[in-house]
């Protein structure tokens, strides 16, 4: 009974190492089958993370590749509007350009037609102010001039050209070729018309003289003086002004009262001071 039931302990025993080694087994099967399924799943897992990043990545490209190719139409249709637009631009600036410079040219030509004429009316102007003058000139040139008495004395003696009159001095009949004024020592000598001093000189008949040049080849002679400081040869001179003072200077009167001889010449010739006097 004890053999009996100790066999059946026994194999109970057994049986129930077995099936403890069953289960280890089992268990360890399943551990392992988990193992690779999880190992499965896990690839899987990374397989299908691996394509989702490849297809977001392939879709990013895409749409990059989409945008970029939206930008460059984007950029080319942007850059065709700026190339149209630099060229409407260019073509304005070019006809307005244009424009101003067919206008500043026809100004400038209006300028210089305008240039033209007011050159032409200066020309004119100055050719008519030339000859006004020539001719003022030309009749200021034939013009005699108007002589007045060099001093305020009386005549002494008078001009006397074609009548013989007799000379205190030489005791002779002689021809008078100017007027002899009365006048006291140092009184003033002035300018019968204006002129320019032509000479200044100490003459051996006529004693300190001075010839004063007018327009038209007159000449006025002043002779008998004292003094003649007052002008300077190539002076010019106004009419009444002090030239000198009266003094005794001729020798061909020195038997005359103190006087003034005074004469007037025409290109050269003795004329009658009368005759100019005014």
């Amino acid at each position: 009974m004890d053999r009996r039931q100790r066999r059946n302990e026994n194999y109970v025993s057994n049986i129930s190492m077995w099936v403890l080694g069953a289960v280890a087994v089992a268990l360890l099967i399943a551990f392992g089958v988990g193992i690779v399924i999880n190992n499965n799943q896990t690839r899987q897992a990374k397989r299908f993370t691996t394509n989702t990043q490849r297809i977001a990545e392939t879709n990013t490209m895409v749409n990059t590749s989409e945008n970029m190719q939206n930008n460059t139409q984007a950029v080319s249709i942007s850059i065709g509007r700026s190339v149209n637009e630099m060229q409407e631009s260019t073509t304005n600036t070019e006809k307005n350009n244009t424009e101003k410079m067919a206008v500043n040219t026809s100004k400038a030509e209006e300028t210089k037609n305008n240039t033209k004429t007011n050159t032409t009316k200066a020309t004119n102007t100055e050719k008519e102010t030339e000859v006004k003058q020539e001719e003022t000139k030309s009749e200021e040139t034939s013009k005699d001039p108007s002589f007045s008495k060099p001093v305020e004395g009386e005549k002494l003696q008078d001009y006397s050209k074609d009548n013989l009159v007799y000379s205190n001095t030489l005791e002779e009949w002689t021809t008078h070729l100017g007027i002899d004024y009365l006048a006291e020592k140092t009184d003033v000598v002035k300018a019968a018309a204006d002129g320019k001093i032509k000479s200044i000189k100490n003459d051996p008949r006529y004693g300190l003289t001075v010839v004063i040049e007018h327009s038209n080849g007159f000449e006025s002679i002043y002779s008998s003086l004292l003094t003649a400081e007052f002008v300077t040869i190539g002076e010019e001179v106004k009419k009444g002004q002090t030239i000198a003072t009266v003094g005794n200077t001729a020798t061909f009167e020195i038997a005359d009262e103190t006087h003034l001889h005074f004469e007037i010449k025409k290109d050269g010739e003795n004329v009658d001071p009368n005759i100019y006097i005014k």
